[in-house]
């Protein structure tokens, strides 16, 4: 009987052929460094933004001209270097974890809608085990947090000034829809898939299916997600009373996630709900 994999081996076999977007989420749990991602071509060093992970191939966003562009499509199918730091949140390490990895430029070309915005995708030669590990590490606690987002769908938080002090929220919401500005809300109960908010008086109620799109401003997060109105209607006082479903939000999530564990790590605050 064969052994399990272990450590970057174990990670390459659950997730090999996964890939990480980067949104500023991931970069920010990464510990990406911005100022040292580099990519190498030649005698030239391009600054760039990493725009897709993964542990053979990433993607990544640089500032060129078109002309720029067409000047780099000589290097295609040639070797790079990527140079690119990271200084993960909590690491006991006083240095950033530095690599410089030997890549095939696979593809050069401008990005979608952005002008001037080049994208290069790079596959590696060898991925290194450290960097593998922390692309591991972080897709293996987003399924444990996707795991959350269905367990903490099953009890609403009313948001009390009490609720609020826990969760370190800054009381403050907006709601949006498409080609609107946000309009300011009042949440009253929120879990991790759905939010029921408060609006004022003679606000136009909303048809269930409407897209809507959330900020929640927290001490830890500023959230964006977006939502579906699930019903609205008034109440005898006259506040437009609006129910809307959740995307997923790891921010979110972790968020919810802490309040419960102060909450079962605090005897006070479990009586005070």
């Amino acid at each position: 009987m064969a052994n399990a994999p272990t450590g970057a081996a174990q990670y390459l076999a659950r997730f090999g052929e996964q890939s990480i977007a980067c949104n500023q989420y991931a970069l920010t749990k990464l510990g990406v460094d911005k100022g040292h991602c580099v990519l190498k071509i030649d005698d030239y060093v391009i600054l760039c933004v990493p725009f897709q992970f993964g542990f053979k191939r990433s993607l990544f966003l640089a500032s060129l001209s078109k002309q720029e562009l067409s000047f780099f499509q000589r290097y295609l199918n040639g070797i790079v270097g990527l140079s690119i730091a990271f200084s993960p949140p909590g690491s006991k390490q006083q240095e950033p974890i530095k690599f410089f990895i030997r890549c095939i430029l696979a593809t050069v070309g401008q990005m979608k809608g952005r002008e001037n915005v080049g994208l290069f995708v790079v596959d590696y030669k060898t991925t290194p085990d450290d960097l593998v590990t922390m692309l591991g590490g972080f897709l293996e606690s987003q399924e444990r947090i996707r795991t959350q987002y269905d367990d903490y769908s099953k009890t609403s938080i009313k948001m009390t000034p009490e609720a609020a002090k826990v969760m370190g929220y800054n009381m403050y919401a907006t709601i949006t829809e498409p080609s609107t500005q946000g309009k300011r809300i009042q949440v009253y109960t929120i879990n991790s898939k759905t939010i029921e908010h408060l609006e004022a008086a003679g606000t136009i109620q909303r048809e269930p299916g409407t897209s809507v799109a959330y900020q929640l401003f927290f001490k830890k997060y500023r959230v964006s997600v977006a939502g579906s109105v699930r019903a609205t209607n008034a109440l005898p006082q006259g506040l437009v009373r609006t129910v809307s479903d959740l995307a997923f939000s790891p921010e979110l999530v972790e968020i919810i996630d802490d309040y419960w564990y102060n909450i079962r790590s605090n005897p006070d605050l479990r009586m005070a709900q």
